[in-house]
């Protein structure tokens, strides 16, 4: 595989705007599906070991029950997203040959995958940080750490599996929240006490009523937002880096400038057609009717 040097000024990633880090299962191996374990919960109806096939997995590496996992105790499938993992996985650390056709590769294909899919992650993130860093300083940390995310993702197999990715992890998680601290001060909002000093990083908001508010630059970075009503609300540079979102009530909310915020977020929501969403991401199906 092709690698380049961490030394270069601008990532070569093909899009800044993030089309390579969506899924695109027709190339993948159903790796999430098998490489993942889960347990019997409200997300999942079953047990599921890790490394082991989901018992809705087709042969041909689809789902059985795709159009109705909701229905069917499958909720936890609806909302995951690899960020494109499971493609370069499948199709470029291992050329195209499954685990079907070659078990031998199971194990290692499997592991490769949980790296990858934090990797993919970490790409997702750092290039919204890249591009609304105000320091440039800040925004050229951003460039480099994306390079080298990027070399470890396209380069070989052994040097993926090796990978400290705990390191790596805590300089981008340094560097995200350098960004998160410039966009939110340019809001007026960081360090300010007009907010609510319950919406903090990791607050308990669950079902709160937060409908109607100008949130700008709010810190909700791993808040727990379970079926809270955030209707009409501006989220503008609001940081929602690892928010819980599940039944959050998001119509009319305008989310188009929120921080970080990712697909598999706004699949655990519930808006509608009114609400403003980032350029790069999509409404939700069940968001259509509502």
């Amino acid at each position: 595989m092709e690698t380049t040097s961490t030394n270069s000024a601008e990532p070569f990633s093909p899009a800044l705007d993030r089309q390579s880090l969506r899924p695109d299962c027709g190339n993948c191996f159903a790796l999430c599906c098998t490489a993942f374990g889960f347990s019997r919960s409200a997300d999942f109806a079953l047990d599921k070991p890790a490394g082991s096939p989901c018992q809705n997995l087709a042969p041909d590496f689809s789902c059985t029950i795709h159009h109705s996992l909701g229905q069917r105790g499958f909720r936890g499938c609806t909302v995951f997203d690899c960020f494109g993992a499971g493609q370069n996985v499948s199709q470029g650390f291992f050329a195209g040959e499954s685990w079907l056709e070659n078990p031998g590769t199971k194990d290692e294909m499997f592991s490769a995958f949980k790296a990858a899919r934090q990797l993919h992650e970490m790409l997702w993130y750092l290039a919204e940080a890249q591009n609304r860093a105000f320091d440039p300083d800040t925004s050229r940390r951003a460039v480099q750490l994306r390079n080298t995310v990027e070399q470890a993702v396209r380069g070989e197999l052994p040097e993926l599996l090796s990978l400290d990715i705990r390191d790596l992890h805590s300089q981008v998680r340094s560097t995200l929240m350098d960004v998160s601290a410039e966009v939110r001060a340019s809001y007026f909002a960081a360090g300010d006490d007009h907010l609510d000093p319950a919406l903090t990083p990791g607050a308990d908001l669950m079902g709160s009523n937060l409908s109607s508010r100008q949130l700008c630059g709010a810190d909700l970075r791993g808040a727990y937002l379970i079926a809270a009503d955030l209707r009409g609300s501006d989220l503008s540079g609001v940081d929602l880096l690892g928010a819980d979102l599940r039944d959050v009530r998001l119509e009319r909310a305008d989310l188009s400038k929120a921080l970080y915020l990712t697909q598999p977020q706004l699949n655990a929501a519930k808006g509608n057609r009114a609400t403003l969403l980032p350029s790069d991401l999509e409404m939700p199906p069940h968001w259509h009717n509502r």
